[in-house]
């Protein structure tokens, strides 16, 4: 049989189409339905490649009697969480109230008006190890829905009144959150074994980006170990996989050794930048070599002909997690012969007894990393497993996500020089242009020839993070003009005119039971922190009234800094001097609060600092991506102001300066940046202080 799921586009929605559930997707007719046979709606929220809703799947909605019961006495509606990250994030947070804690699947169960009175995640389908069971709970909804009605709607209520309980927080943004994050990782961070906290342990590489900037900046040689001995230790370990590339979720253990095996494209994305960022900081060609491993498992198993980038491969194969990745001693001295295959499985830890369900999982934890003198065979091991049964691919094409490797891609480029991966990053960015945008609206994802819902406030921050990395890597003033279009359209639709923030969906958006603002750093940085950091790299090309509160005066030529911002006049000769500026006042030691003077006090930028300082005050190491903006607030990363003779004098400059640093090129020289001897010109800015003009690119780091 099928349901009303058979004619969707998500991979995560089809694989339930032929569920005995009668299931619905998140429509008007599942609650018109619903409020007419006065039953509630039993809402679950998942994702294609996620390993216990296969399960929850499997047991439950596969399952003749659970499907009576579900259809008999509630309305069914299935949503998938990359599609609907709105719905996600309600629910989410009412799974959170509930439980204490989240996680997909995520079963909710509501009213016809969506207000929900019961919340969790996973149900096994009877009861087992202190679990209540599916079957047991549905039960139990069912009597209380029909002989407490009153109880239940009232708790509805409640909960719907506290997720609409607006928050009125405010705070000065200042840097002593830095500071206490910084504590807060040195306090948690597994000096033996790399990471933070115990297991499981997740990537989060806007925390080693977040640590290796402000090694940079303040020279704590102790969070450049924790970024690097996290990095290091993250590739040894089976989190990434040594025959195909690429990274897995997370680890189920303190060693990184045994993975949750599923593939997501935003970890990948992020992870390269990381990578990208320890060879920036370090100019080790290691982490350089990781983020190219990275790439080409990108490029090749999870990149469209046209050009976007996949969301994810499935952790399962033939029923069983992690069933495609082990290998046995036997398998590989077959492959390889005797001598080699006994010394290939040493070095990767591969062994009789085995480290995964009696199967090895290949990892380096025991050998040194460096060597490389088996990667010749990696490819026999490749195409060998490439015969087993392949892994689910969710194929969709999501805005938010491919945003993220776009700017990774540029990255890369930057670091290697390598034209395939600024050509792939275009390619992205064109698909995303064609098949995802209309105008200066942006949509969520592409699948069988169709986009999703509007984009939300993720799709627009990182797509102006992407548009921001690729003006960096080709100098290109197109991007840039993107990127402050989009920022406008993000002001407009999103932002939060009396509380500050932005909301997670636009104003045209369907109206759910509450409008959320998201602001935690969780598996990827938010939105909200994502905007942070895009307004204080535009506000270094924009003049200052672009970013008022009334929104953003978007003009087609290139801008500098008005002069009233700058203390001084740009020296012609080779005197350094004193820079104040829309950002930073001059006097102001990096770490102290900008005061609310007019040139910042009523900006977009400034509120949103404030705004996320409030969000951040109780747990600052949680907003990682929003504290490099706010360093980058305080202590501005180096400026670099080009006046060219030629365009072509600017060919090698993304590749002489860090991803970090940003790059303004003028048309042509002006009173406070003349062109000096009638050569290209740079002039380098870092804190308050600049440089004198320059023409030698090697003088620039």
């Amino acid at each position: 049989m099928s349901n009303h799921l058979k004619d969707q586009t998500s991979p995560y929605l089809l694989q339930h189409a032929e569920n005995p559930v009668d299931w619905y997707p998140w429509c008007g007719e599942a609650f018109q339905k619903a409020k007419a046979e006065e039953k509630p709606v039993f809402l679950s929220i998942g994702y294609s490649t996620c390993h216990w809703c296969h399960v929850m799947a499997h047991e439950s909605f596969e399952d003749a009697e659970i499907a009576d019961l579900l259809n008999r006495d509630f309305v069914p509606i299935k949503v998938d969480k990359e599609e609907r990250p709105d719905i996600d994030s309600v629910y989410m947070t009412v799974c959170q109230q509930f439980t204490g804690s989240g996680g997909w699947p995520t079963t909710i169960f509501m009213t016809a008006e969506q207000k929900p009175f019961f919340a969790g995640t996973y149900f096994p389908k009877t009861a087992r190890g202190g679990m209540i069971g599916l079957k047991e709970l549905l039960t139990a909804v069912h009597e209380e829905w029909e002989n407490d009605r009153a109880t239940l709607l009232e708790s509805a209520d409640r909960i719907t009144d506290l997720l609409n309980r607006a928050k009125s927080v405010r705070a000065e943004a200042n840097g002593s959150l830095i500071e206490r994050a910084v504590e807060f990782y040195k306090s948690d961070y597994d000096k033996e074994f790399g990471g933070f906290g115990e297991a499981p342990k997740f990537p989060a590489p806007h925390i080693l980006l977040f640590l290796l900037a402000y090694y940079k900046k303040s020279g704590d040689r102790g969070a450049l170990e924790m970024a690097e001995t996290t990095l290091l230790q993250m590739y040894r370990g089976g989190l990434f996989d040594h025959i195909g590339y690429g990274f897995c979720r997370y680890s189920t253990d303190r060693y990184f050794l045994v993975p949750h095996f599923e593939k997501m494209l935003y970890d990948n994305a992020l992870l390269i930048l990381a990578y990208c960022g320890a060879y920036w900081v370090t100019k080790k060609t290691f982490y350089r070599d990781v983020a190219e491993k990275t790439a080409s498992y990108i490029l090749r198993e999870m990149t469209s002909p046209e050009g976007g980038f996949y969301s994810a491969q499935d952790a399962d194969s033939e029923g069983e997690e992690g069933k495609y990745y082990v290998f046995e001693p036997s398998e590989i001295a077959s492959l390889l012969g005797g001598e080699t295959g006994e010394a290939f499985s040493r070095y990767y830890g591969i062994t009789e007894e085995g480290n995964f369900g009696g199967k090895s999982i290949p990892n380096l934890l025991q050998s040194d990393p460096f060597r490389g003198e088996f990667d010749r065979y990696l490819p026999i091991l490749y195409d060998y497993r490439r015969q087993r049964r392949r892994l689910h691919l969710d194929d969709k094409i999501l805005t938010s996500w491919n945003s993220l490797m776009i700017a990774a891609m540029c990255h890369l480029y930057r670091a290697c020089g390598k034209a395939e991966y600024l050509d792939a990053a275009k390619k992205a960015q064109r698909f995303i242009e064609e098949k995802l945008c209309q105008k200066d609206t942006l949509f969520t994802g592409f699948r069988a020839g169709k986009h999703g819902e509007k984009g939300f406030l993720d799709d627009y921050a990182n797509y102006i993070f992407a548009l921001l990395a690729l003006y960096g890597a080709t100098l290109d003033p197109a991007f840039l003009k993107k990127a402050r279009q989009f920022c406008q359209k993000v002001v407009s639709d999103f932002y939060d005119e009396e509380l500050g923030g932005f909301y997670l969906y636009g104003r045209d958006a369907e109206s759910l039971i509450a409008r959320p603002k998201e602001t935690y750093d969780g598996a990827a940085p938010s939105g909200n922190s994502m905007m942070a950091y895009n307004l204080v790299r535009l506000s270094f090309f924009t003049e200052d009234e672009m970013l008022v509160e009334n929104g953003m005066l978007i003009k087609d030529e290139m801008l500098i800094k008005d002069e009233k911002l700058i203390e001084g006049k740009m020296p012609t000769g080779d005197k350094a001097f004193t820079k104040g500026g829309a950002l930073t006042p001059a006097g102001k030691p990096a770490g102290e609060s900008a005061p609310a003077e007019k040139h910042a006090g009523d900006t977009i930028l400034k509120r949103q600092l404030n705004f996320q300082s409030a969000e951040a005050e109780r747990d600052p190491a949680g907003y990682a991506m929003f504290l490099t903006a706010l360093s980058d607030y305080f202590e501005p990363p180096q400026e670099i102001t080009v006046v060219p003779k030629d365009r072509d004098d600017l060919k090698e400059l993304p590749f002489v300066v860090s991803p970090e640093s940003m790059i303004r090129v003028l048309n042509g020289p002006t009173k406070e940046y003349p062109l000096k001897d009638g050569e290209t010109t740079f002039y380098v800015c870092r804190g308050h202080s600049c440089m004198p003009p320059a023409h030698d690119l090697s003088r620039i780091e």
